[in-house]
């Protein structure tokens, strides 16, 4: 069963960036192809997946862990999330790609409460959650340090955040931009702002003075040049990562 929330109008400033999700609602119809633009996506997956599983304790008293899907598009880690046995709320602010994960979770029998809204409505709300992932996100974001902060306050005492993104080097600028968009055509035109990429070293700064602590970094690492094939962890991280964040 899928759930559908409606959102009230927050008057907290936005994180959002209109820009960024008219691209990704034009994108909604080509989510779920494994072919089309989100190839890379669907291809890094089950790696994003398996590392964040890998480090969430199990529920207390044999509840699942609640997990926040923040900047879910049309909920690739959504369902994969929830297909593992967590309780997963997702969220994105562009009604189209929300639209098409609602579609394609009730095709497949996975039970994902999806909202088209934003994490200040959330925040408004006083939702909490054990765990918030947020998965090449934050590189599309108005405001990544004050983003890392509503991360947050979403979070319970000891909950953990997982943050995937660009590392913003030369080879990210050659790779993830210029080859990607520009010479292999995987991606649309325009799809990153290289300048937007984080740094670990800038995305641990922003994580404490939002009061999280960085306890694992890994670099993710496609195991053939086009990115469609399987992906693995490394201690490469120059051009895509991911990272454990811990609220004290």
């Amino acid at each position: 069963m899928v759930e559908t929330i409606q959102s009230p109008k927050t008057t907290r400033a936005s994180s959002v960036r209109e820009d960024e999700i008219s691209r990704f609602d034009a994108l909604a119809e080509q989510w779920w192809g494994t072919d089309g633009p989100m190839a890379a996506l669907h291809a890094m997956n089950p790696l994003r997946i398996g590392w964040i599983t890998a480090r969430l304790p199990p529920a207390p008293d044999a509840h699942r862990l609640r997990v926040l899907d923040l900047g879910c598009g049309a909920g690739l880690a959504s369902e994969a999330l929830a297909r593992a046995g967590f309780e997963v709320t997702g969220i994105d602010a562009a009604p189209a790609a929300i639209e098409a994960a609602r579609t394609h979770a009730v095709a497949e029998g996975v039970a994902v409460t999806y909202r088209a809204t934003s994490a200040e409505t959330l925040l408004d709300e006083g939702a909490r959650f054990d765990a918030v992932a947020s998965l090449e996100v934050i590189e599309h974001v108005a405001d990544p340090a004050a983003f890392l902060a509503m991360i947050a306050a979403l979070l319970e005492p000891g909950g953990r955040a997982f943050i995937s993104t660009l590392n913003r080097t030369l080879a990210s600028l050659a790779i993830a931009k210029i080859g990607a968009e520009y010479v292999a055509r995987l991606l649309p035109v325009g799809t990153h702002r290289w300048r937007s990429f984080i740094t670990p070293t800038e995305l641990a700064r922003m994580a404490h003075a939002a009061g999280l602590r960085m306890t694992d970094l890994a670099g993710m690492v496609p195991t053939t040049p086009s990115g469609r094939g399987s992906w693995r962890a490394s201690r490469n991280t120059q051009v895509n990562y991911i990272a454990m964040l811990v609220k004290a």
